[in-house]
């Protein structure tokens, strides 16, 4: 947490609003473009008040195209502006995906240096509750998989700020993933001006017995709202098992660092993430740990995904299939032969 700020408690929406608000201020640049951004006030309501101060050539209302409106954002990142793109839910982004991998993440590459992309493609990411496979899925991974692109998955009000800005700043483009059920969550924020560095995970606790990786919503600390670590660590601290959490904050790139430096320390790992286990952000981890400090382990890492499965509607089933706190209980017993 930021030194010497005076802090105060507000919405996750409210850190993201503030993030774009300060960057918009600051850099002329800077515009937001979506479904619902502007006489709406987002759909979620990220954007209230925003058309308001910045105008509608800066809050730009778009058609249900996102194919379209992303690929004007990337042309306007290539040209010199500094564009933020909000799909709905990263679902629809799956219209937009050519634009997204082939242009933006590509730009760089193709044109010798020539044309930077840096634009900010961000919304909810993952289940929401009852809503069905068709929009409730996790692309993280498949984003990370593209070279050329930084990705995003905060966890709090204070990092969605803080890594917001330093992501509307970066001169890459940046996948920005947050979540439907989180928006509403409370949590203590500088008033201050801060950025956190993209890239660079966070040590939320700190222990001795196990270490758990993580990002995103489960991290959250409200049950309510998807957050299944923290509940469990807290139970498992009530074993007397001690337990060090990291928040890895960004998927592209991954603070490998952090997570073995840990590992050296408490000798066991597990990794909860909310997307499918096949090629996962988790297999990533898993075989990097492996690979560097595979003589440090005292047990084979143990994953916590979700089932292989498109989510369904009925909540017993939804239930059944996400990450919880009781699989992960029972995954950090098992590495500690418990």
């Amino acid at each position: 947490m930021t030194q010497n700020h005076t802090m105060r408690e507000i919405a996750f929406r409210e850190a993201l609003r503030e993030a774009m608000s300060e960057e918009m201020r600051r850099d002329p640049n800077v515009f937001l473009m979506g479904e619902e951004v502007a006489e709406y006030n987002g759909a979620y309501k990220v954007s209230q008040g925003m058309l308001d101060e910045f105008g509608a050539k800066r809050v730009i209302d778009t058609p249900i195209a996102e194919l379209g409106f992303a690929g004007i954002g990337v042309g306007a990142a290539a040209n010199g502006l500094r564009p933020i793109i909000e799909f709905m839910t990263f679902n629809f982004s799956l219209v937009a995906i050519d634009q997204v991998i082939n242009s933006a993440a590509k730009m760089m590459s193709m044109s010798g240096g020539q044309y930077s992309v840096p634009i900010v493609f961000r919304g909810p990411t993952g289940n929401a509750g009852m809503l069905s496979s068709q929009h409730s899925q996790n692309f993280e991974n498949w984003f990370a998989n593209t070279p050329g692109l930084k990705v995003v998955v905060p966890s709090n009000p204070y990092d969605a700020k803080g890594l917001l800005k330093s992501s509307i700043r970066d001169n890459d483009p940046v996948i920005f993933m947050e979540s439907e059920l989180m928006y509403g969550n409370k949590g203590e924020v500088p008033e201050e001006e801060y950025l956190i560095p993209l890239g660079k995970a966070h040590v939320k606790k700190e222990g001795k017995d196990l270490t758990i990786v993580s990002f995103g919503k489960m991290l959250c600390d409200n049950p309510q709202t998807g957050g299944v670590v923290m509940p469990a660590v807290a139970e498992l601290e009530k074993q007397g098992i001690s337990v060090e959490v990291i928040d890895l904050r960004t998927v592209r790139p991954i603070d490998y660092e952090t997570v073995i430096n840990s590992v050296k320390k408490t000798n066991r790992l597990v990794i909860v993430e909310e997307s499918w286990p096949l090629a996962s952000i988790s297999s990533e981890i898993a075989y990097n740990v492996q690979r560097f400090a595979f003589d440090y382990l005292d047990a084979p890492i143990r994953r916590v995904n979700s089932m292989d499965l498109p989510l369904p509607y009925a909540p017993t089933l939804i239930e059944a299939i996400l990450p919880s706190t009781k699989r992960i209980i029972e995954a950090s017993n098992s590495v500690l032969y418990r």
